[in-house]
């Protein structure tokens, strides 16, 4: 042997080594204290010494914990760096205990994994077209079952869950009535005081209340409202779903005969398509309730000369079209949010994805068909 013997630890007892074959007895106690200068004997003693086979006999071994285990993980590993064999022989009944424990035959540090190649631009852009078109195909055939649920609610309406969908009502459109009130009065006192700046120097202070009223009504109060109902409601939507997907509860449902669809998703588009309108209505009376008090406060209007030319301008048929557009807003909210909680695969990382994705998705839906609505009117008047 290269290695001295005196460098080993009084542990180590070299038995017989021969023909690169070496059997090494270990004695005394395997623990903490002792494991640090075992694992600097067993890395001294495999270096340069040609050892093509080790027995290691633990019949001497008093104890052995996980640190001693430590160091038969070092002689182990030392043999397979140069493709040796490694045995180990009269385990006492505490080694066996501890070797089983910890399934030494399995435990091997983590090998380094050679770095993936980075797939090209074109395998990126057929998977994410693939991928897009899987969850094109999944929105359809959902979108068919809540239109066939919708059905058969409509025909037998002893089917719906009432008492749920008055809660999601209350949910969806009471416990947001202070968020939309204040985020419509704020936005209506910005537009007031913006639109002051200019038409101050033209001495029409006065259409202010024209400018707010048509701009919340229209637009933006349909708009902020569906966005805040998105956020706080089809995210929950998606999570409660999700959640249920994850515990296996809508798994049990389907087992039990019911229409997950018809319990879980109408009693949602319902309770959205009702309330969100509503809403929106509450948002557009903070709106210009915020924008007359700027015209109060800072143009030197009175509140009768505002509102009265609020209804100047202000018509039954962009209150409707406010209704019409909030309504397609809330379903389509209550549609993506259920849709996401649905296609949650896995654990609870699966569910915060499919909450991001609802709220994303639903803004961008908004947007979109705000966006062919303004087409609609402008060609029909």
């Amino acid at each position: 042997m290269r290695t001295h013997k005196s460098l080993l630890p009084s542990a180590f007892k070299v038995a017989r080594f021969e023909a690169g074959e070496m059997e090494l007895r270990i004695q005394g106690r395997m623990d903490l204290a002792e494991s640090a200068g075992m694992i600097k004997g067993a890395r001294r003693l495999l270096e340069g010494n040609g050892i093509r086979t080790l027995t290691v006999d633990l019949g001497g071994v008093e104890y052995l914990d996980d640190y001693g285990l430590l160091v038969l993980l070092e002689l182990r590993e030392g043999m397979e760096a140069v493709k040796g064999g490694f045995y180990l022989k009269n385990p006492s009944e505490n080694a066996r205990n501890v070797l089983s424990i910890f399934d030494f035959d399995k435990v091997k540090r983590p090998v380094s994994l050679e770095k993936k190649r980075r797939p090209d631009v074109f395998t990126r852009v057929g998977e994410a077209a693939l991928k897009n078109w899987d969850d094109l195909r999944y929105m359809i055939s959902f979108l068919g079952s809540v239109c066939l649920a919708m059905v058969h609610v409509v025909r037998f309406p002893g089917t719906l869950r009432r008492e749920e969908t008055l809660l999601t009502m209350q949910k969806t459109g009471f416990d947001a009535l202070p968020i939309v009130g204040l985020i419509s009065m704020l936005l209506g006192m910005i537009l007031a005081f913006m639109s002051s700046v200019q038409l101050k120097q033209f001495g029409a202070d006065v259409y202010v209340a024209s400018l707010v009223s048509l701009a919340m009504v229209r637009e933006l109060g349909p708009v902020m409202t569906a966005i805040i109902v998105a956020g706080r409601t089809g995210s929950a939507f998606a999570a409660e779903i999700g959640t249920m997907k994850v515990s296996e509860e809508v798994d049990a449902l389907f087992t039990m005969g019911m229409d997950p669809t018809r319990f879980l998703v109408v009693p949602k588009m319902i309770a959205s398509a009702v309330m969100v309108p509503f809403l929106t209505l509450f948002a557009d009376v903070f709106s210009i309730l915020g924008g007359m008090l700027v015209g109060v406060f800072l143009l030197d209007l009175t509140p009768n000369s505002y509102i009265a030319e609020t209804f100047r301008f202000l018509a039954l048929r962009d209150i409707v079209w406010s209704f019409v557009k909030s309504t397609v807003f809330a379903l389509l909210i209550a549609w993506i949010g259920c849709l996401r909680g649905f296609q949650v695969r896995g654990g609870a990382e699966s569910v915060g994805q499919a909450t991001t994705s609802a709220v994303v998705s639903s803004l961008f839906l908004i947007i979109l068909s705000d966006s062919l609505f303004a087409v609609i009117r402008v060609y029909w008047g």
